[in-house]
This record gives structure tokens, sequence and C-alpha cells, in this order.
């Protein structure tokens, strides 16, 4: 039988203050990219590639943090389970990044980027784990109806 995953304060504090540090880090690496960028037509095809993955990894980071601090929120007693159960989900993750215009990204913003599905694949999984406590099974569904079709019968 698997362990439901139980998010702790300190699990969510210490996954917090990644998020917050690694969405700090790419606002600036993407606003001092945008503003030192060559402008002329070669670049077009980079500007293009900096553009998406900017707007991809900053809405991963906002759907990171707002999950993240909907349970800061319970933990402190703000939201009660069942308001985060019902107003605390994790948005899907956003398609992969294009590999191709990727490459065209220097070094820095393509370790950003990398960094940020990390996290939110880590919050994903225990989002997911956490969930997962609080779906009945079907088999125990059926158990119990025909229990109940045999008590009444």
């Amino acid at each position: 039988m698997a362990i439901a995953a139980t998010i702790t304060p300190a699990i969510v504090e210490a996954l917090y203050e990644d998020a917050l540090a690694l969405t700090e880090e790419a606002r600036m690496v993407f606003e001092l990219e945008d503003t030192r960028a060559p402008r002329g037509a070669q670049e077009n095809a980079r500007r293009v590639a900096l553009s998406c993955e900017a707007l991809r990894t900053t809405t991963r980071m906002m759907h990171a943090m707002a999950w993240l601090l909907n349970h800061r929120a319970h933990f402190a007693g703000d939201l009660s389970e069942f308001q985060l159960r019902r107003h605390g989900r994790l948005p899907p993750a956003q398609p992969d990044p294009d590999r191709a215009q990727v490459a065209l990204l220097d070094f820095y913003i393509r370790d950003v980027v990398e960094r940020s599905l990390t996290l939110y694949a880590r919050i994903e999984r225990l989002d997911r784990a956490w969930r997962a406590q609080f779906n009945m099974q079907p088999e125990a569904v059926h158990r119990l109806r025909e229990r109940l079709g045999q008590a009444f019968c």
C-alpha cells in the first residue's frame, strides 16, 4: 500500500524560498537580456525565443508561487483544508519548451528555464500525491455499493 504524501510547513517553506529566489532571478535575467539584446533581422528568431521562454517561465513560476502561497495560508490557518482542496489546484504544466528555440538562448537563460521546469515538476508530484489521498478508489466504491445492495435485498 502506498503511503500518502504529507505536506508539512517546512516542506512548503523550503519550496517557497526556492521558488521566490528563482522567480526573482528569472525576472532579472529576462529583463536584462531583453534590454541588451541587439536589434536586427538576424536576431529576430532569438528575440522570439526569448519572449516565448520568458512568458512560459514566468507563467510556470506564478502557478508554482500561487500553489505554495495557498499552502502557506492553509498552514497559517487562513484557508481551511476544504478551501485548499477546492481552490488550491496546481494548473497543468505548459507544453515543454521548443528545444530548437531554447538552443538560441544564452546558457544562463537556459539554466533558469531548466530549473523552473524542475521546480514545477517537484511541486506537481507533491500536489498529485497529496490529492491522491482524497480520491476514493473505485474498487472501494463498488464494494460499498454491493454491500448496500445486499443489505436492502
